[in-house]
């Protein structure tokens, strides 16, 4: 019976989808653009699972001018910072690309973030010259570190101020079409990259248009905690583990990414116009809830007006983002 047993759970284990996972390091990284041209590190299948440890943002030398201790600052980092030569126009340090199996351009590519973990016990923030919503008002540079206490999940600000962390990365997406070249991660569009929206944490599904065979999906910018716009150009910035499930979607072709939260249907605009991205949002949420939900375009208008809320998603990435949310609780149980 033992050896029964034994050969079941053997059997139990090799059904189990393995759990690829990715370090940051010279050679899985890409720093400062998105390309269809970038090499896969690794290559799975519709419906695995892989889990992504991302970098710092700030290099070794930054990390202690803000205060982080040098005994603290991960190998990594250092290597990462050092022997990565080849780099775009962007400030992002990206972990990947995945490639998912399958993905064609005209796909969609279902993205479940499983889980967000904490990879480093500090977070910085920078004001930086030229930057942000008020570069008039702080035209100087400035880099701040404080300590993420993963036991309450909570740092401390000056003057006895707690900020809860709400873990989740800035930048996620996939590559841009083949003639687009190398792009930099600073500015979201159609493939994701710098969305900076803080509604897509740990339990949410993002989908995003497929351009490129194999998506290759690749993440970065981790954020402990942001606030809607992201005024000074920084969030805690820090480095995080995602666990991510992909799942290609045929014939369910995308113009912009979404996202769908346990209580929410969510659409994303992102323009250099902050109007025009609340356009591109808007017009994308009438298509799902016309699509998706069988209303007629003019319904689907009317709905808006009284259940579809427009956010900020932030301000300060060369393209601005909009992003349009309707509660899943007005649809009954269909």
């Amino acid at each position: 019976m033992k050896l029964l047993a034994l050969l079941w759970a053997a059997a139990l284990a090799a059904a189990q989808p393995s759990v690829q996972v990715i370090k940051p390091a010279p050679k899985t990284v890409v720093r400062g653009y998105f390309s269809a041209g970038v090499a896969p590190v690794v290559r799975v299948r519709s419906g695995d699972t892989v889990a992504i440890e991302s970098a710092m943002i700030a290099d070794p030398a930054m990390m202690r001018e803000g205060g982080i201790p040098d005994a603290a600052i991960r190998d990594s980092d250092r290597a990462i910072h050092r022997e990565v030569k080849n780099e775009g126009p962007g400030p992002h340090v990206l972990t990947g690309p995945v490639y998912v199996e399958g993905a064609e351009p005209g796909d969609t590519l279902e993205v479940r973030i499983k889980a967000v973990d904490l990879a480093f016990d500090y977070a910085i923030i920078i004001i930086c010259p030229g930057c942000g919503m008020l570069p008039d008002d702080f035209p100087y540079w400035r880099v701040k570190s404080y300590p993420l206490d993963r036991r309450t999940m909570t740092t401390r600000f000056p003057g006895g101020i707690t900020v809860p962390l709400m873990p989740f990365f800035g930048v996620m997406g996939v590559a841009p079409p083949p003639v687009s070249g190398r792009i930099s991660t600073a500015p979201p569009w159609i493939h994701g990259g710098n969305m900076d929206n803080k509604d897509l944490v740990a339990g949410t599904t993002v989908y995003f248009p497929v351009h490129t065979r194999g998506a290759l999906f690749s993440v970065g910018d981790a954020h402990a905690a942001q606030a809607d716009g992201e005024v000074n150009v920084a969030a805690l910035e820090t480095a995080l583990t995602g666990t991510f499930q992909f799942f290609v979607c045929k014939g369910k072709p995308l113009r912009w990414p979404r996202a769908e939260t346990p209580t929410h249907y969510m659409t994303m605009g992102f323009h250099e116009n902050l109007e025009e991205a609340g356009r591109i949002a808007l017009r994308e949420m009438l298509d799902f809830l016309v699509a998706e939900k069988g209303l007629t375009r003019d319904d689907a208008y009317l709905l808006a007006g009284s259940a579809v809320d427009l956010r900020v998603t932030q301000v300060v990435d060369g393209k601005k983002g909009i992003h349009a949310t309707v509660a899943k609780s007005i649809f009954g149980k269909h």
